[in-house]
């Protein structure tokens, strides 16, 4: 379960936002701070393919809070996904999807930075540049944030958020050990991250 857009519109109470649901489910319901605003079905029927794989409510009226899917598929709850409202971004958040690769000088590790206020929610309007420090047997084999418009390099030992996130992939190295990962950013707490090159 999937919503989309970010829940973040100072300024904008009271104005209607439209809301997108992706699910592998037939249907889903949708929340704002526990209130429902319905339930929308898929059609799969129609000519439209947005109407066959996406449900949207066009004028749910944003208030900061919480924003809850849940996802239905023949009548029977299959998951739900919530999104917040985030305070300031605070600091930087990293996240790998694998903390040991092989030392063959050829296996990644993805990783995910994110930037996320006190509470831990994602801050999605951050845009701050990252700067990447690396000590061990491993390399940066690419950095993206997957904003369209960039012409930033991917190749690079920074990186700008895009709506709070960017990706940090690193590759291996032929020697064994750990690879200490520390991002940085003004006005944002660090992180850092440890990840292991083992022969396999």
């Amino acid at each position: 379960v999937h919503i989309l857009p970010h829940w973040n519109w100072a300024g904008k109470e009271g104005t209607k936002i439209p809301v997108f649901v992706y699910t592998n489910g037939d249907a889903a319901e949708l929340f704002v701070n526990g209130k429902s605003q319905g339930i929308q079905y898929k059609n799969p029927k129609s000519k439209n393919s947005t109407e066959r794989f996406r449900l949207m409510w066009k004028d749910v009226v944003y208030q900061p809070g919480e924003l809850k899917a849940i996802a239905y598929k023949e009548g029977k709850v299959i998951g739900e996904s919530t999104v917040q409202t985030a305070g300031k971004a605070h600091q930087l958040k990293l996240t790998a999807d694998r903390n040991t690769i092989n030392a063959d000088g050829m296996d990644l590790s993805y990783i995910l930075i994110e930037a996320i206020d006190k509470e831990g929610n994602l801050s999605p309007l951050a845009d701050n540049k990252i700067t990447i420090k690396l000590d061990g047997p491993g390399r940066i084999a690419g950095v993206g944030n997957g904003n369209p418009q960039s012409f930033n390099s991917f190749q690079s030992n920074q990186v700008n958020l895009f709506y709070g996130k960017a990706m940090l992939i690193i590759g291996s190295a032929s020697q064994t050990g750990d690879v200490k990962i520390n991002v940085t950013a003004d006005n944002l707490k660090s992180d850092q991250i440890l990840i292991q090159s083992k022969k396999q």
